[in-house]
């Protein structure tokens, strides 16, 4: 049966939408091209030297300005990460464990990517890497650029979607093993190629047997090594980050790159969502750069949905 509303991404964004319409009794189906749910909401495994290795490797915690946000985390297991800020809230054993708590009784598939979207006779018509679907509505929760390039430089709303910018991110994962040096829990420098630095391993219910890392570049840095092949962005920034922690990059137990290519806006769309007949398109990148805007953004599109506005 075709569902009356798919939605195109399942990071915070897509997954609040679609659990306020599925506890209003609405069907729709979540679709996102990714193996794991969750978005920048996410936590990356790895086996290295006989070892089980976890690293959040996208957003790191969570800190609730809403109270209604701080709310839906605490329904959903967050924890306080009290080694670093006890405002700071993060998922056990990772930080994907939210996304997934959120996602719990949905209908979300993940490795289906859109190709194509069109709206003709009352419908989307959805050209997928599966096979073609259908719905009466859509709602794109996917990074501004992605969701221009699936809509189309002639499209009402792209002029909108082409005034978001937003920046890369390159992330480091690293282990080191137990007695190296931990000079502290979390580091930040603007001005550091490295502008973020956290012992992933201090967070609650995280593996004890091995000390990890998580470093994330500078925008600037990001984006001018954005291109580089993984290779090269790991021989850049590991140094860079045992030379912070004070430890030799041979003692590096597993290193690993991810490139976050949207990582944040850095010029929002300022208000909460984009709306055509059928059609939502939001995310964090509509009100700003963190996993919160894309929580507003995921709610006020369910509300609108619920209230009807698609006559608008």
């Amino acid at each position: 049966m075709m569902p009356p509303t798919i939605i195109i991404g399942s990071g915070i964004t897509g997954l609040t939408c679609a659990h306020i319409l599925a506890r209003a009794g609405q069907a729709m189906r979540v679709l996102d091209k990714g193996r794991d749910i969750g978005g920048r909401m996410a936590t990356k495994r790895a086996d290295a030297a006989g070892l089980a290795l976890s690293y959040d490797h996208g957003a790191q915690y969570l800190r609730p300005r809403d109270t209604d946000f701080g709310a839906f985390l605490a329904r959903h297991g967050a924890v306080s990460w009290s080694d670093a800020d006890p405002l700071h809230l993060v998922g056990q054993p990772g930080m994907s464990a939210l996304p997934r708590a959120i996602a719990k009784g949905l209908d979300v598939a993940q490795g289906v990517e859109v190709l194509g979207l069109r709206h003709a006779q009352g419908l989307w018509h959805l050209e997928t890497n599966l096979g073609p679907l259908q719905a009466q509505r859509v709602v794109l929760t996917i990074p501004a650029p992605q969701a221009l390039r699936l809509l189309g430089p002639d499209h009402p709303l792209a002029p909108e979607l082409e005034r978001v910018r937003m920046a890369p991110c390159l992330t480091l994962m690293a282990s080191f093993p137990t007695g190296s040096p931990t000079p502290f829990t979390t580091w930040r420098d603007a001005d550091h190629p490295l502008a973020w630095i956290a012992q992933d391993n201090s967070k609650p219910g995280r593996p004890d047997d091995v000390i990890t890392w998580i470093a994330q570049a500078s925008p600037d840095y990001s984006a001018a090594h954005l291109e580089d092949t993984p290779d090269t962005i790991l021989s850049k920034m590991l140094p860079l980050l045992c030379t912070v922690l004070g430890t030799p990059p041979e003692q590096a137990l597993h290193a690993q790159v991810h490139r976050w290519r949207y990582a944040q806006a850095v010029q929002p769309l300022g208000r909460p969502f984009l709306h055509a007949p059928q059609l939502y398109i939001g995310g964090d990148w509509c009100l700003g750069p963190r996993a919160e805007d894309g929580w507003r953004s995921g709610r006020a599109m369910a509300h609108a949905i619920l209230g009807g506005a698609d006559a608008v």
